[in-house]
């Protein structure tokens, strides 16, 4: 697709690590991954139930249930 072989990978590999270093690649992968994974979770987890509108309109019906009479 992009015409990038064995050679061309193997440059931007050093390329990589001369700027940002054996040690920092790994924390760059390890931050990439846990994007990858609070990504996912988040796209698979169904949404949370929002009950504070089935409270509010409980409590409004039961208002005009029960209407508090005056003195």
């Amino acid at each position: 697709m992009f015409g990038l072989g064995m050679p061309e990978l193997i440059v931007i590999l050093i390329i990589v690590v001369l700027i940002f270093g054996a040690g920092r690649i790994s924390e760059i992968g390890g931050a990439i991954g846990k994007g990858i994974k609070g990504f996912k979770k988040s796209v698979n987890e169904p949404d949370p139930i929002d009950v504070t509108s089935e409270r509010n309109e409980k409590a409004a019906s039961d208002k005009m249930k029960n209407p508090i009479e005056p003195k």
